[in-house]
Formats: structure tokens, C-alpha cells, sequence
């Protein structure tokens, strides 16, 4: 029986969500869905019945391994429409996260299969996010928030942890990409902005920004 729209939405809810134990608490998917909890509560007696989480009430979800493969299959649906945007029709990386919201509910593996071969089983998304395979196994990355780097730290920016238009034009209007160098000459104590060196000049970065972007 095919998941429906509603169930690949809290199970990707669930995927940004889950922590190092495996756990995600109702309030947490109440909040990032903004649904009311009573409803988060039947949703999850479902996903129980499905194996997909271990619930008990007053208690944080447990999710299984059959729960974290149904929510990465739909994660490699999402990211793998916004890489196919970007390589193949020329989107922005900005452009691709409402279209793909919408394709990743296509219920053909084939379809998606198809996709990846075409763009020759890519391991990252256009936010340098990592796409499950087939089987829902996922690149484990080792990386850091550039807000957590000092004065003379040179580092390789790697993804984004936030894919909001208005970020990532921000990000374009101080043309800085994935897989560029940046040299940070100044953390600004007063606000822990941040002033970079970059292939493309000398740019200042808000804490905010930094906090955002993912370093190696």
C-alpha cells in the first residue's frame, strides 16, 4: 500500500528531526508540521502499527530501522528532483526546494532510479546535502558551522543547513558557492559576524549567515 502525502510528510518531519538516539519527541514534529499535537499523536499510533516508530505515551518516539529507511527514501526523492532541477534544466539552487516539495510525493521508484542514472548517482543535492541511496543508507559527514571557525581558520564550504530563498540569494549576492575556499580574517566580537576571503573578493558575513553554513 503506497504512503500517502500526508504520511511522507511527517516522515521527512521526522528525518530533519531525528536525533543520535534515534528519538523525536510529538511536540517536536508538532511544531516543524504545525499540527496539533492530538493529531501528531494519532499519526504516529499509525506509524506504529507500520513498525516504522516504537510509541508510548508521554514518551519520546523511537524510530526503527524500517521507520529511518521509509523517511530517507522520501529524503532521496526530495533531493534528488532538486539536483535533477539544477544539472539537468538550469534552476537555481535558490528555485528547487517548492518543486520538489511537490514531485517527491511521485510514488515511482523508477522514476527516480531513472533520474539518478541520468545524473550519474549523484552523492549530494545542490545544498551539498547528502542523497540516500536505494536502500535508504546515507553518507555520514564530518563537517562544521563556519560560525564555529576563528580568525586565520581556512576551510571548505560544503552545504547549507537552511535552503530559504532569501538565504541562499544572500548567498548568491556575495557570490559565494559550494566547494569554495574561505579564509576568515575577522570574527567581530561585538557580534560574531564574521569578515571572509573568498575566490571572488573580501565579504562580511552576519552570525546568522555563518551559523548556516557547513564547513570541512
Amino acid at each position: 500500500m503506497r504512503n500517502t502525502h500526508t504520511e511522507e510528510n511527517y516522515l521527512k518531519a521526522i528525518f530533519h528531526l531525528i536525533s543520535d538516539t534515534h528519538t523525536v519527541t510529538i511536540n517536536e514534529l508538532s511544531k516543524i508540521l504545525d499540527v496539533k499535537m492530538p493529531s501528531v499523536n494519532n499519526m504516529m499510533k499509525k506509524f506504529a502499527e507500520k513498525k516504522w516508530v516504537i510509541y508510548e505515551n508521554y514518551k519520546p518516539l523511537i524510530i526503527t530501522p524500517l521507520g529511518m529507511k521509509e523517511a530517507a527514501l522520501v529524503v532521496r526523492k526530495h533531493r534528488l528532483t532538486e539536483m535533477f532541477l539544477v544539472e539537468k534544466m538550469n534552476f537555481g539552487w535558490e528555485n528547487v526546494h517548492e518543486i520538489a516539495e511537490q514531485l517527491e510525493h511521485v510514488h515511482s521508484a523508477m522514476f527516480f532510479d531513472k533520474m539518478d542514472e541520468i545524473l550519474n548517482y549523484p552523492r549530494f543535492d545542490p545544498h551539498g546535502e547528502p542523497i540516500p541511496d536505494k536502500d535508504g543508507n546515507i553518507i555520514a559527514q564530518e563537517l562544521k558551522k563556519l560560525s564555529s571557525c576563528k580568525s586565520g581558520d581556512s576551510v571548505l564550504f560544503k552545504a547549507v543547513t537552511y535552503s530559504d530563498d532569501d538565504f541562499l540569494h544572500y548567498l548568491n549576492d556575495r557570490n559565494i558557492q559550494l566547494e569554495m575556499q574561505l579564509e576568515i580574517v575577522k570574527v567581530e566580537n561585538f557580534d560574531k559576524s564574521l569578515l571572509v576571503n573568498t575566490p571572488a573578493g573580501t565579504v562580511h558575513l552576519s552570525s546568522n549567515a555563518a551559523d548556516k553554513m557547513l564547513v570541512k
